[in-house]
């Protein structure tokens, strides 16, 4: 996501770089250039021409530090106006309600069922709350079903009834069935249509009325651009929501959606959807995105992810392993595993700053470490035990069992041993740990 909107910036930037100081006139080029940059991110050009207004007013009125050169003044200020443009802090959703009710709407096509059951899991997962889905799309084919088939997915209970066609009934009886339940929130998905019409936004101000939600969120499909920015208009202007889901970001390298529906609609963007794992759904970030935006990494959510994943327990036991060069091929595929948990491998990579130019071109998906794991699985417990015993003949044996090159079955171990002798000489010594990353980068 962003990806291009972030090359864009940079050539920008490097207008300013070598330049002893801001003056109007290399502020303007920079910023005709930045200003490029978001029409080309599908940026409505009124948000974008007061963006690089704004920009300027901070960039010459503020004194060059003799240590800040322009280029990176002009990042920081860039950077502190892209968060404040996206709503510069994150907004927890509404949970006060017993059971708390969130109202999902939004067109036919943007993803509302699949976020629904992405909250679902959300909820239960990392705000520890009994959820109900409820299936209040009677109309599209299948809808009901869809529901089911995630909210197994998300180990939520769906309530439906595929004999009414009157979703403010489904919902009611939902919201008294949760009640007896003992359930702490209530997700209802709602009908949706491709395009705006009186029946469905009378339909979904119905719902509104009839169940009075904590939230009530807009989901959108962040590829539509500003056909995106126009709908979350329309609704907020019937439903006056809470707040707005950005899906399928993922899909989009401009952003443009993201950076113009806070300034139009007043509204916080509080999920952003990436990817169709049932846990692939993130809180929105405002400042967050503006790093990432500017090629700078997002290094505490990626540090979130890894902790989601932690074991203290175990860590202590690698920690041991590694501490008496006991650690394993056993070990490394259980880090891996946790790796994976962790979300997309190439998202994860461009969180690191400096990465995500990097791996621009790089071929790198989910599947990044099947050759790894199938060279593991090919050994023999005793040879993940004792990677030493591993002699030529195994390797051979590996390699033919896994699918692999008897090269690429050496580069695996020999890059194994490495990294088993690095982890022990770096235990405890901050100095060594800090040179190996400097490395690593």
């Amino acid at each position: 996501m962003f990806e291009s909107l972030t090359e864009r910036f940079e050539k920008s930037f490097k207008l300013l770089k070598g330049q002893g100081y801001i003056t109007e006139v290399n502020v303007a080029e920079t910023l005709k250039d930045v200003r490029r940059a978001l029409l080309n991110a599908d940026v409505n050009y009124k948000i974008a021409k007061n963006f690089t207004e704004s920009v300027k007013e901070k960039a010459l009125g503020r004194d060059v530090l003799n240590s800040v050169s322009p280029g990176q003044l002009m990042v920081k200020i860039v950077n502190e106006e892209l968060a404040e443009l996206m709503g510069s802090e994150s907004e927890e959703v509404n949970l006060k309600g017993n059971p708390a009710i969130i109202l999902v709407a939004g067109l036919q096509g943007s993803g509302k069922t699949t976020f629904s059951a992405k909250l679902s899991y959300f909820l239960k997962n990392k705000k520890n709350k009994k959820v109900l889905l409820v299936a209040g799309d009677v109309y599209r084919p299948a809808a009901i079903d869809q529901l089911h088939v995630l909210g197994e997915q998300a180990e939520t209970e769906v309530f439906s009834n595929k004999e009414s066609n009157d979703p403010v009934d489904i919902a009611k009886k939902a919201v008294k069935h949760a009640r007896n339940m003992g359930h702490q929130a209530v997700v209802v998905d709602t009908a949706g249509r491709l395009a705006i019409d009186q029946e469905m936004m009378d339909e979904i101000a119905s719902l509104k009325k009839a169940l009075n939600p904590q939230e009530t969120l807009f989901v959108v499909d962040a590829m539509t651009g500003q056909d995106a920015v126009k709908t979350a208009k329309a609704f907020n202007d019937r439903l006056d929501y809470e707040g707005v889901v950005l899906t399928k970001l993922d899909g989009d390298t401009r952003g443009g959606a993201a950076l113009s529906i806070r300034s139009v609609v007043q509204k916080p963007i509080k999920f952003v959807s990436i990817g169709e794992k049932i846990d692939a759904l993130d809180v929105f970030h405002p400042k967050r995105m503006a790093e990432r935006i500017l090629g700078m990494g997002d290094i505490v959510s990626l540090v979130e992810k890894a902790q989601e994943q932690y074991d203290e327990e175990e860590a202590r036991e690698v920690q041991r392993k590694i501490a008496k060069n006991q650690f394993d091929f056993n070990d490394f595929l259980n880090q891996l595993q946790q790796i994976k948990k962790m979300g997309n491998i190439k998202d994860l990579a461009g969180m690191i700053p400096g990465m995500g130019k990097a791996l621009k071109n790089a071929d790198l998906d989910d599947d990044a470490f099947k050759g790894i794991e199938a060279i593991i699985r090919s050994m023999t417990p005793e040879e993940r035990q004792n990677p030493e015993i591993i002699n030529g003949s195994r390797r051979k044996r590996i390699a033919k069992g896994s699918g692999n090159t008897i090269t690429e079955v050496n580069r695996l171990i020999k890059q194994f041993e490495d990294t088993r002798k690095m982890m022990k000489s770096m235990k405890g010594n901050k100095s060594k740990m800090a040179n190996l990353m400097k490395g690593m980068g």
